[in-house]
């Protein structure tokens, strides 16, 4: 969930190439950051803590530097917890993304040696590599990890990967390395999409590619993306959020006319996702049951209960904008080995999801900068119908069907409710969840005729009621407790685009980036 960049080139200016870098993955985390950059033999280092936003870098002039910005796991946010890691002899610098599952065993082996100045399993790794080299070390630690090392004695970078996404850009004069894709558009269009057990020597004139577990070189794969160098720029918008909302009637209008592949769907269908990715999978399990075919959606990382009646050529439908979910690409590995058939439906060209999967299908959406999805969730709602024979429908533009004094009504609310029935369900679920991710309003969905069996003993007078889709009955009990009924009109997504644009309002009205919700990153590569 941590955003990595790293350079090396012919010209002087690591530093700010780096934090430019950075910038566009702050989504990626935010709670601090850091670049380190080889100046004169030497490894100067800057870390801060809090979003990088406007920041600018006071490091020296260098042709080679790596950063960080974090999502803390091991460790409070703190300027000492805080990328790039230096080891003892400041020789070795070290960014990291991923969990390392046995650091306490491995810190332990190293205290008597090694001084620790953070809490965190990146500085344990590091000093496992100072003490017995990268290679050796990387085959010691448990887990899903992407690293880059800086060596002061050296003019490369050295990037090793399991289960985090990393991804090398090959530039003119450079080379570059990310966590993200997105990071290297305005660099490159040449990358290459690093596997699991890899490991890259990286210089300015050349990469090289080798094979961790039998350090043979390999001869590697060049995807050259054929996206628009920067598909994210604010413009009139105040926000990510605000303008990813109204890029939505373009995606959609792109689904309309997209090729897609036929997918059989006469046999058993897992649908697979995570937080909003789930709420498509489930919105897709009420499609495929309406027409008679055998599905289950399923929370990804609960995947593990369907181990047992998986069986060969049946579908994994799986739902993800990254494409890097760990618990999703676990999942998909188990599916893989029984001969289940993986549909993607991802975001990220050459994401790991992506490379995995057997039927590739592309949202489409362009950058979400924003933390919280919205273009790529309508993206998933549209496939899912193309992919069931369903009609999408149009969306011409985009207005608020709501006044301004709604917002007002609604900002200080400690409760919202969220009702839905049949696939109107999903929507009623992923609008709760847009409030609380932008908002911290309190929101719950349910199905409509489950209000009965419980939740309605919430219902007070003024309690806030977002009903999606025909529920009349249970809007009338609401209503007889007391309840403010807003009825939100309209089909699935256009109706879930009035709850993305509620959920921003809120945020923006109670002072609130929408764009950065506290605790949360866009791509969990982390269990």
């Amino acid at each position: 969930m941590c955003g990595i960049f790293g350079v090396i080139g012919k010209e002087n200016n690591a530093a700010q190439i780096v934090i430019a870098g950075l910038k566009k993955m702050e989504y990626r985390g935010y709670d601090s950051w850091g670049i380190s950059v080889k100046a004169n033999g030497k490894l100067v280092r800057e870390r801060h803590v809090g979003r990088i936003g406007q920041a600018q870098t006071s490091l020296p002039s260098s042709r080679i530097g790596l950063g960080h910005t974090r999502w803390a796991t091991h460790g409070g946010v703190t300027e000492g917890n805080a990328h790039p890691h230096l080891s003892c002899n400041h020789k070795l610098c070290l960014v990291h993304n991923g969990i390392v599952e046995n650091f306490f065993a491995i810190k332990q082996s190293l205290k008597q040696k090694h001084q620790f100045s953070s809490e965190t399993d990146t500085e344990v790794a590091l000093h496992l590599f100072e003490e017995i080299g990268w290679e050796k070390g990387f085959k010691k630690i448990i887990g899903m990890n992407a690293f880059i090392l800086m060596d002061a004695d050296k003019e490369e970078l050295i990037a090793v990967k399991n289960g985090s996404p990393l991804i090398i850009g090959l530039g003119k004069n450079a080379n570059y390395i990310a966590s993200d894709v997105w990071a290297l558009l305005d660099h490159t269009k040449k990358v290459i999409f690093m596997e699991d057990y890899q490991a890259a020597i990286i210089s300015q004139e050349k990469v090289s590619l080798f094979d961790v577990q039998s350090a043979k070189q390999i001869k590697p794969k060049i995807t050259v993306l054929n996206w628009q160098k920067e598909q994210s720029r604010l413009g009139r918008f105040h926000h990510y959020m605000e303008k990813e909302i109204y890029d939505q009637p373009k995606v959609l209008a792109n689904i309309v006319n997209q090729h897609l592949p036929r997918v059989n769907l006469h046999t058993k269908n897992f649908i697979l996702g995570c937080g909003t990715a789930f709420y498509a999978a489930l919105f897709t399990d009420y499609l495929l049951k309406t027409d008679g075919h055998d599905s289950e959606a399923i929370i990804g990382s609960e995947f593990n209960k369907c181990i047992q009646l998986l069986k060969p050529k049946q579908n994994l439908i799986v739902f993800s904008q990254s494409g890097e979910t760990i618990d999703i690409l676990e999942a998909v590995d188990q599916a893989k080995k029984t001969g289940l058939k993986i549909i993607a439906l991802t975001n990220v060209l050459g994401s790991s999801l992506y490379r995995k999967a057997d039927v590739k299908i592309l949202l489409g959406a362009g950058q979400e900068a924003a933390v919280a999805a919205t273009k790529s969730f309508s993206a998933m709602l549209a496939l899912a119908l193309r992919l069931t024979d369903h009609d999408i429908g149009k969306l011409t533009n985009i207005t608020r069907n709501y006044s301004k004094k709604l917002v007002q009504k609604l900002k200080d609310s400690e409760h919202i409710f969220c009702i839905g029935q049949r696939e109107y369900f999903p929507i009623a679920l992923e609008a709760a969840l847009k409030i609380k991710e932008v908002s911290y309003i309190h929101a719950e969905g349910f199905a409509a005729g489950e209000l009965k069996h419980g939740p309605i003993a919430l219902i007070e007078t003024g309690a806030p009621c977002l009903i999606f889709g025909e529920a009349a009955n249970t809007a009338a009990e609401m209503q007889a407790r007391g309840g403010l009924i807003i009825n939100i009109a309209g089909e699935p997504i256009p109706a879930v685009i009035q709850a993305q644009l509620l959920a921003y309002d809120l945020a923006v009205s109670r002072g609130l980036n929408p764009d950065k919700p506290r605790n949360l990153a866009k791509s969990v590569t982390v269990k």
